[in-house]
């Protein structure tokens, strides 16, 4: 029990340290002793990792080299094929050629073949030369010829290509053969391939296509890679025989059988040196490419390593304890400030601000402290002119009630007037009007019943029968059940009126409007059809691209709902499309069709709203 109570107090005694004491323990604890366990982790490990990360980076540039040797070669293999298959190479090998006359250019069938080779060289840089030999001894080339005298038929290089039964293969330095080349090139600065080139049908021998490859394309690709200091990258054929090696080589010859595998690792002590050697070798060409460098140089490296991270951990030390004592005082002299600031704050006083000019999070949190006390500032004044701007629109809105209220009343006044003289019509008529107005109303809402909406339409459209008599009937087809739905105000009132001044207006002989409402996917659907007058296809088309703008115009910001085109026709229509769309969204709003002689119907979609409190309004 004491010994628990001990350590309690031991940490409420370290927790009533000074920040800054905290800081420096802290900062030379994250900072000195992970530098240490580093250090030494590193010594332990880097004798291994630094060996094995060698050697993988070595067999990987080795890969890529072979990869690039493999797509050269690939390029002769290629090359061997299109020039078999060229009709005038085919009627040089079964001896035609001789039979065929110069063309009308003048040019001979052999000079042809010579141009056709020629274009190989010329577009492949690497190509030294290129021969063509039947299965008689004779031969084509542009750039290599034989001494007199010798059968090439009998060479080592043509029975290595027969030999092969028309399978491309390279043969490497051309030591000893008959053939030369204009050029003068060197034995050892060209490696050759042969592909035998054999009747599909009777599988004889018909000839022979020997290519030359200048050793630079190689050198090109294996000189650039360096390992270690005196490291360099060999290239061997499958006999042991040096491809490529640099001018100075550490290993003179290769011995074949430290090669027995497709890829591994091997070492070979030369004049008292251990040299190790990395290797794969690619099965398309049978060359084995070798990573040749002395072990002691990955050993220096090592050591290297080592002193680097000794130093690093002496430095790190060193830096660690000024960095500590700078960084704790630093941070804690405006924190002490900060507090200091905030304890007027806490009084009372918004006045007070942080003057710093620092950068760092101290910086941002002075400045955020301004910030928050300029904000609590503007929001106390902002809170004033509020109040007060409230106070006045409901006085204003108090005074604007006034006069529409004392007008219906009115109206209703002259109603009962009217049916106490007998004038039923005038009764009718305004009664109707009374009812449009009172429900236009809405005691201040924008929603309201579906049922008030559809009782303000009739209103409406008994005033205009009024007027129109005969001309004008109309039909109201509605689920008793959807009536309780809530429904934008004032929203079929400018589609009625649309339908009677454009359409029924415009025909001859009575008119109908027919007004149904549905539901269909959780959507109301509102449908005002009339069989008026239609509406030009031209017009059409531009009243629904108005219709398809209004949601961008909203978006943008660059218009609002109830000043939309203020004159012109479909205005009505334009302010209940950006009303729906301001207030629930895109995806809800009117649809036009219509036919000109035929009528016009306008589809509302509208979201189900089943009270006045549970709409909400959806950002463009």
């Amino acid at each position: 029990m004491n010994r628990k109570k001990r350590i309690t107090m031991d940490s409420l005694k370290l927790n009533n340290l000074p920040l800054r004491y905290k800081l420096i323990v802290h900062f030379l604890l994250i900072s000195i002793l992970p530098s240490i366990g580093l250090g030494l982790l590193i010594g332990w490990t880097v004798d291994r990792i630094v060996e094995n990360q060698s050697n993988e980076n070595t067999i990987q540039l080795i890969g890529k080299v072979n990869s690039a040797l493999e797509n050269d070669v690939e390029n002769l293999q290629k090359i061997t094929y299109l020039i078999s298959f060229d009709p005038g190479v085919q009627n040089f090998l079964v001896g035609k050629m001789k039979a065929q006359t110069a063309n009308a250019g003048g040019e001979s069938a052999e000079y042809n073949i010579r141009k056709f080779l020629q274009g190989f060289t010329t577009l492949s840089s690497e190509i030294a030369g290129i021969m063509v030999v039947n299965n008689k001894g004779d031969f084509i080339s542009n750039e290599m010829y034989t001494r007199s005298g010798t059968s090439v038929t009998q060479e080592e290089w043509y029975q290595e290509a027969v030999d092969n039964k028309g399978i491309f293969k390279i043969i490497g330095h051309p030591y000893g053969r008959a053939v030369k080349s204009h050029v003068d090139y060197k034995e050892s600065e060209v490696v050759s391939a042969v592909r035998a080139i054999i009747d599909p049908e009777t599988q004889v021998v018909q000839g022979v296509v020997l290519v030359d490859l200048k050793l630079r394309v190689i050198a090109e690709t294996a000189r650039d890679v360096t390992l270690g200091k005196t490291g360099y990258l060999t290239v061997v054929d499958s006999s042991g025989d040096m491809i490529y090696a640099p001018q100075h080589p550490l290993l003179k010859t290769i011995p074949v059988d430290l090669l027995s595998e497709t890829s591994g690792i091997a070492s070979e002590k030369v004049d008292g040196r251990n040299i190790q050697m990395i290797y794969r070798t690619s099965p398309f060409t049978g060359w084995t490419t070798l990573g040749v460098f002395p072990m002691e140089e990955s050993a220096y490296g090592v050591r290297e390593i080592t002193f680097n991270v000794v130093t690093f951990v002496f430095v790190v030390c060193m830096l660690g304890m000024t960095a500590s004592f700078y960084l704790a005082y630093s941070i804690s002299r405006p924190i002490s400030q900060l507090m200091s600031f905030m304890s007027k704050a806490e009084s009372g006083d918004l006045t007070i601000r942080y003057w710093g000019e620092r950068s760092d999070e101290i910086g941002m949190l002075g400045r955020s402290f301004n910030t928050m006390l300029a904000q609590i500032a503007r929001l106390l004044s902002l809170t004033e002119v509020q109040e007060r701007q409230k106070r006045e629109a409901e006085l204003r809105s108090l005074q604007a009630h006034i006069k529409p209220h004392f007008l219906y009343n009115t109206l209703d006044t002259i109603h009962w007037m009217a049916r106490s003289k007998g004038a039923e019509d005038i009764a009718e008529v305004v009664q109707s009007l009374s009812r449009l107005f009172r429900l236009g109303l809405s005691k201040g809402s924008d929603i309201v019943p579906l049922a008030d909406e559809l009782e303000h339409i009739v209103s409406y459209l008994k005033i205009q029968q009024v007027r129109y008599s005969t001309k004008l009937a109309y039909s109201i087809d509605v689920n008793p059940q959807l009536q309780e739905y809530y429904v934008l105000k004032l929203l079929l009132q400018p589609l009625v009126e649309n339908a009677i001044y454009h359409g029924i207006k415009e025909r001859r002989g009575p008119g109908h409007i027919s007004i149904e409402v549905t539901e269909t996917t959780g959507v109301l659907i509102l449908t005002v059809r009339d069989n008026g007058a239609g509406i030009p296809e031209d017009r059409l088309v531009k009243l629904r691209q108005k219709l398809n703008q209004v949601g961008e115009e909203l978006k943008s910001g660059e218009a609002e709902p109830y000043h939309l085109e203020s004159t012109g026709s479909g205005y009505g229509i334009l302010n209940v499309q950006a009303r729906i769309r301001l207030t629930y969204g895109q995806e809800y709003g009117l649809h036009i069709d219509s036919e000109l002689g035929t009528g016009t119907t306008v589809t509302v979609r509208h979201p189900i709203v089943r009270d006045s409190y549970n709409t909400v309004t959806k950002n463009l």
